[in-house]
C-alpha cells in the first residue's frame, strides 16, 4: 500500500473546520473544479437522506469526470470512523466503488490555539492496473500533489476569511 499525507495550518478555530468538513458541500467546495465532481447521494447510517452531518455509518456517492473526460467515474465512500475531542477530531472514508483497488483517507484536526488548526490528510491508496499499478504507486503520489495544494488553499481561503 502506498502513502500520501499532507498538513496545512488554518487560522480558523477546531470548530468551525470540522464541521466545514462534516458535509457533502465541504467535499464540494474543496475539490478542484477540473474534477467536475457531482454529488449523486448522501445518507446517514441509518438510510436518512441528505443527512446534516456525516457521522460514521454514513455513504456518500459521487461521481468525477476529470478535466471533462468521459465517461463519469462513480465513488461510494463509506465514513467509517468519526471522533470529535476538545483539541482533536477525525474522520476516515473507505472507498467502496471506484477508480482505485484501495482508498482510505483519515482526516485529522487538531487545535494549535482557539484560533488555529492543524489540517491533516493521510491517504493509504493503490493506484489501479494491477502489478503495473503497483509499482507505480509511489508516483501516484505526484498526482495526488495538486489536488491536495488545491484542497489546503481553499480551506486556508474559505475559513481565515
Amino acid at each position: 500500500m502506498d502513502i500520501y499525507e499532507r498538513q496545512v495550518r488554518v487560522e480558523a478555530p477546531l470548530s468551525e473546520v470540522w464541521k466545514f468538513h462534516a458535509t457533502g458541500d465541504g467535499l464540494v467546495a474543496l475539490t478542484p473544479d477540473w474534477m467536475n465532481i457531482r454529488i449523486e447521494e448522501e445518507r446517514g447510517p441509518d438510510g436518512e437522506p441528505d443527512p446534516e452531518e456525516l457521522t460514521a455509518g454514513s455513504v456518500v456517492v459521487s461521481s468525477i469526470k476529470p478535466f471533462g473526460v468521459p465517461p463519469r467515474q462513480r465513488w461510494v465512500s463509506n465514513i467509517v470512523a468519526r471522533e470529535e475531542g476538545d483539541d482533536e477530531a477525525m474522520f476516515r472514508d473507505v472507498m467502496a466503488e471506484g477508480p482505485f483497488p484501495h482508498w482510505e483517507h483519515t482526516h485529522t484536526f487538531r487545535a494549535l490555539s482557539d484560533r488555529e488548526t492543524l489540517v491533516h490528510d493521510h491517504v493509504e491508496f493503490e493506484l489501479p492496473g494491477g502489478p503495473l499499478g503497483r509499482a507505480l504507486g509511489p508516483f501516484g503520489c505526484l498526482g495526488m500533489e495538486p489536488m491536495f495544494r488545491y484542497r489546503h488553499q481553499q480551506t486556508k481561503e474559505l475559513l481565515e476569511g
